[in-house]
């Protein structure tokens, strides 16, 4: 068996790739090349090129699960040549010649798997679930009989449909045409989040770098906050965007660990300039934090919801105190309507001096729709709570009218320390040369001027090729690149494959606006929409760890 073989799927109507371990994409056929991309047709092109990260299982370890069956049938979210999403079903078929591993994976986008006792052999185990999605019926895949890669044959033919209402083929066509109108709603929302997204970044990266750089009594000072705020707003619009766009509503969190500090740093960021100059912060953060793992997004949206409660509940003036710390629990501890286990966690706890909570209101906090604030859906707190014990942790409320309120989260954590890192605004400024690749003009425009206004110099690339090309041209050498990943012709995943073997020395952020590349993932992440302190921070930490390594 070699990739030289005649490949007897190359005129189907459907995409069909030839595979070999460890995932190296030899042969395409053309309604591949022309779904995923001529980029597949190299020969060495590997599957996570076209794999999207919202899959639970990265392709290496698909394969490996799917030699050990006959056929493997279930739902695959991939990445398109335009650089866009979808959901399709998948066959899979393992073969081995001359030592090697091959499979052959095809792909149907609106074709049923219909069961075939010819093309599934007595001993082929029952088809795991889909990864997503409806369940799928445990089919046969096609030709997953043969011994030979190549020689399968196409799928079943479609039955008769024209048959009576109570046929249940009938009422499986009405279910297959609910779901693509489904579909086609996901795909224009996915696609809507990302341009807002990308529009939100640039405003909010050029609002915060002036607002960083403005005096506190200029005369424009009022509308630029007031910008920021009608953007942050919009940001959460944004975020429920592509939280519905996802198909994938019960898959597991990314759970990594992260520095909650950076966290709170962010999001009290975003705040201070709406609260206005009669609103004092205090931060006392824990210089030693323990490591807890948790959804980075989620937990954000957990902590701005707290945030905006106080900010809302303190008005022009007053005080809001933000703190994290550690707590070792030796036995169950009870505070309000949390119930700690013994265990070590990393507390957040929010307080405010606004007007509190009356005795009465004070246990139904946390209940969806109850609320007491006037053209608000109630659904804050009760978030709140649901992402927090969603993490494994939990949530406590304490409050007396006249005398503030205060939240506290608790996150399950190690008692392994996390380096806390703060900046300066003088510790942020630099002087290497870093690569901004994206499609939007508007976000190479605005993250030029951030970072060239603090010493850097920048190249910008609108897409991966153009990238590769400085890379290989620029009189000084690269120090940093940033890279969407989500773009046309040249995803940013492979941009980043490709940089990994032409400069694997050169550090790489990656920025999104859609999905968290993950807990496996090794690059660097800086979800969009993001400040110009949170871009500059991010920025120099890459660099300082890479000067390190």
């Amino acid at each position: 068996m070699n990739a030289d073989v005649t490949f007897a799927l190359e005129k189907a109507p459907w995409p069909a790739l030839l595979v070999e371990s460890p995932g190296i994409i030899r042969r395409a056929n053309r309604a591949a090349a022309s779904l995923l991309g001529a980029r597949i047709k190299s020969g060495e092109c590997p599957l996570a090129c076209i794999w999207s990260e919202a899959n639970p299982m990265m392709p290496e370890e698909l394969l490996l699960h799917a030699f050990d069956t006959e056929a493997v049938c279930l739902e695959i979210q991939l990445r398109l040549k335009d650089g866009l999403g979808d959901t399709l079903p998948t066959f899979i078929c393992p073969a081995e010649s001359n030592g090697r591993r091959y499979f052959l994976v095809q792909f149907f986008k609106g074709i049923a798997a219909i069961p075939n006792p010819a093309f599934r052999p007595s001993n082929t185990p029952a088809a795991p679930a889909p990864m997503q999605g409806t369940p799928w019926p445990s089919p046969s895949a096609p030709g997953s009989a043969s011994p030979h890669i190549g020689t399968s044959g196409p799928p079943p033919p479609p039955q008769n449909r024209d048959t009576a209402s109570s046929d249940p083929d009938a009422t499986s066509d009405a279910g297959t045409t609910q779901k693509l109108k489904m579909d086609s709603a996901l795909q224009l929302t996915r696609t809507v989040a990302l341009d807002f997204n990308n529009a939100l970044t640039s405003i909010l990266g050029h609002t915060s770098l002036l607002l960083g750089k403005m005096e506190a009594s200029h005369p424009w000072r009022n509308s630029l906050l007031e910008v920021e705020k009608a953007a942050s707003k919009a940001a959460e619009i944004a975020h429920d965007l592509a939280e519905f766009g996802r198909q994938d509503k019960t898959a597991s969190p990314s759970h990594a660990e992260g520095n909650l500090n950076d966290l709170l740093r962010r999001s009290v960021e975003l705040f201070k300039s709406q609260a206005g100059a009669g609103v004092e912060w205090k931060l006392h953060l824990e210089g030693k934090l323990c490591a807890a793992r948790f959804d980075e997004a989620k937990i954000q949206q957990a902590i701005v919801k707290v945030l905006e409660n106080a900010v809302q509940a303190v008005g022009p003036t007053g005080r809001i105190l933000v703190f994290s710390r550690n707590r070792e629990l030796e036995e169950t501890v009870v505070d309000g309507t949390a119930r700690l286990a013994p265990g070590t966690y990393v507390c957040v706890e929010i307080s405010d001096t606004g007007a509190g909570i009356a005795p009465e209101v004070l246990p139904r906090v946390f209940e969806p729709f109850f609320t007491t604030k006037r053209g608000h859906r109630g659904l804050g707190l009760a978030l709140v709570y649901g992402i927090v014990t969603n993490h494994g942790g939990s949530v406590a409320v304490s409050s007396a009218p006249g005398r503030g309120t205060t939240v506290r989260i608790y996150l399950p954590a190690t008692r392994k320390l996390i380096r806390d890192k703060s900046y300066k605004d003088d510790d942020l400024r630099g002087h290497e040369t870093i690569l901004i690749v994206d499609d939007e003009d508007l976000l190479l425009t605005m993250g030029r001027m951030i970072l060239s206004s603090y010493g850097y110099k920048v190249l910008t690339a609108n897409d991966g090729r153009k990238a590769m090309e400085l890379m290989s041209d620029a009189v000084t050498p690269v120090d940093l690149v940033l890279t969407d990943l989500v773009m046309p012709n040249m995803s940013g995943r492979e941009l980043i494959e490709h940089l990994k073997v032409i400069a694997p020395e050169v550090p790489i952020i990656c920025m999104t606006g859609y999905v968290h590349p993950g807990a496996k993932s090794a690059e660097n992440f800086l979800q969009k929409p993001f400040t110009s302190q949170s871009l500059l921070a991010k920025v120099k930490e890459t660099l300082n760890m890479a000067s390190t390594s």
